[in-house]
C-alpha cells in the first residue's frame, strides 16, 4: 500500500505520522511540545478537535528541515488519535494511510492493560489495511518516566511483546524525549520512502 502523497505542482512530499496509544498517555502533550518549540515559519496552526474526554489533535502540516527527497520537499503531517474505546472508528480513520506510527505508552502501573489493549487495537487496524507490520515504521515512546512508580522500558517491552522496535523514554510534559521520538520516526519514514522512490 503506497500511502505517501506527492503534490507534483508544489513539489511537496506529504508524510503522515500518527501518534497512537491509550487515553491520556501523552499523545496530545507531545504535539503541544512540538508546536511550541518549532519555529512558526516551519509549522501550521495547531488544530484541536475536542472529543468527550480526550482530544484529537493534528497539524495541517509540520515542515521539518529534512532536505529534499528526489527534488521534493517533505512535509510531515502529525496526528493523534483519541484513546477511548468508543472512538474506535475515529482511530481507524486517522490511522489509515499513515506512513509511520509513534505508540505512546503510559508508564503508570495501573495503565498496563490499557497499553496492551491499545497496542493490540493498533495491530488489528493496520492489519485490516493490509499493511504488514514490518513495512510501516513504528517507534515506541514510554512516557511519564518521572513518576516514582513508573514501569521500566524493559517491562513495557515485555508486556507489549516488542522485539526489534526502538523505544524512547520520555517525560512529555517537560519536553524530555519528545524530539528524540519525533526525529526517530521521521528518520525511519524518510528512509523507507527513499527506498520506495529509488526502486
Amino acid at each position: 500500500m503506497n500511502t505517501m502523497h506527492i503534490n507534483w505542482k508544489q513539489r511537496e512530499l506529504q508524510l503522515k505520522i500518527v501518534y497512537y496509544g491509550p487515553a491520556l498517555s501523552g499523545k496530545t502533550t507531545n504535539l503541544e511540545q512540538i508546536y511550541a518549540k518549532v519555529d512558526a515559519d516551519h509549522r501550521s496552526e495547531l488544530v484541536s478537535l475536542k472529543t468527550h474526554e480526550d482530544r484529537t489533535l493534528y497539524f495541517d502540516y509540520l515542515q521539518l528541515e529534512l532536505g529534499k527527497i528526489g527534488n521534493l520537499t517533505p512535509k510531515i503531517l502529525l496526528y493523534t488519535v483519541p484513546g477511548q474505546v468508543y472512538y474506535e472508528a475515529t482511530r481507524k480513520l486517522v490511522l489509515r494511510g499513515a506512513d509511520g506510527v509513534v505508540f505512546v505508552a503510559d508508564s503508570q502501573p495501573d495503565r498496563i492493560n490499557a497499553n496492551r489493549e491499545s497496542w493490540e487495537n493498533m495491530h488489528t487496524h493496520l492489519s485490516s489495511f493490509e499493511t504488514p507490520m514490518t513495512w510501516i515504521p513504528i517507534v515506541v515512546q514510554v512516557n511519564k518516566q518521572d513518576l516514582p512508580d513508573a514501569l521500566s522500558e524493559s517491562v513495557i517491552r515485555a508486556t507489549l511483546h516488542i522485539h526489534n522496535l526502538p523505544i524512547y523514554p520520555a517525560v512529555a510534559l517537560q519536553g524530555d524525549g519528545v524530539f528524540e521520538t519525533l526525529k526517530a520516526i521521521t528518520r525511519n519514514v524518510v528512509t523507507r520512502v527513499q527506498r520506495v522512490m529509488t526502486r
